[in-house]
């Protein structure tokens, strides 16, 4: 099947709040199953798949992107990248682990590729509160300004913005977050310090436009 016609058989992101109900037995299937008629090239079984995951996936690649459109685009590249490589999952590890996997090697290669003009969320640039929030936790970055993290997290090369978001954010441990993105765990730990140690001097910068007294 063709990346068009798996993307035509995908749910419209618009409508995808509004979809059917699936056939019950396919909403009683475990993620294993559902992978496997995937792989069979099950298309209602893609779409419950869609139906349960396509949130977490598009929030993580709208943190990272910034970019309603990108995020979808990188959303529906993802689920076309699930139909071609379901028959890899063994089941060996939780599904939400191998499909983040996914997820961040298609947001990473999103970096790698060309620039593209980016059509941000709101008319300033700026996220909304609510698309990240911190988990107040010990040895987490504290709660600080939105608008001045938010800047500051976009300034962030993106493998550090990549561990930051899935740690300090979204609040998974380090051996996870190894097993998503295909790293050692202490190079998540040290990404993830290189990552706090650069917000910190971002957010202590004094403006461009502030001269020292």
């Amino acid at each position: 099947m063709t990346s068009m016609a798996i993307a035509e058989a995908l749910p419209v992101w618009a409508e995808s709040e509004h979809a059917p109900v699936l056939a019950g037995d396919l909403t009683r299937c475990s993620d294993h199953e559902l992978t496997k008629k995937v792989a069979a090239g099950d298309m209602q079984a893609l779409e419950e798949v869609y139906r349960r995951y396509h949130r977490r996936v598009y929030n993580l690649c709208l943190r990272m992107t910034r970019s309603v459109a990108e995020a979808e685009d990188i959303t529906q590249e993802v689920f076309i990248h699930l139909m071609r490589k379901s028959g890899s999952f063994r089941g060996e590890s939780a599904f939400a682990t191998w499909l983040y996997r996914l997820t961040t090697n298609s947001v990473l290669m999103h970096f790698r590729k060309a620039r593209t003009r980016r059509e941000l969320m709101t008319e300033d640039g700026q996220m909304p509160a609510q698309a990240l929030t911190q988990k107040e936790s010990a040895g987490r970055m504290p709660v600080l300004d939105h608008v001045a993290l938010n800047e500051a997290v976009a300034q962030l090369p993106p493998g550090y913005r990549l561990v930051f978001i899935l740690h300090d954010v979204l609040g998974h441990e380090h051996e996870e977050i190894a097993q998503m993105i295909g790293c050692a765990v202490g190079t998540s730990k040290s990404q993830l310090h290189k990552a706090r140690m650069k917000l910190r001097k971002l957010l202590t910068k004094p403006p461009a436009n502030v001269r020292p007294g």
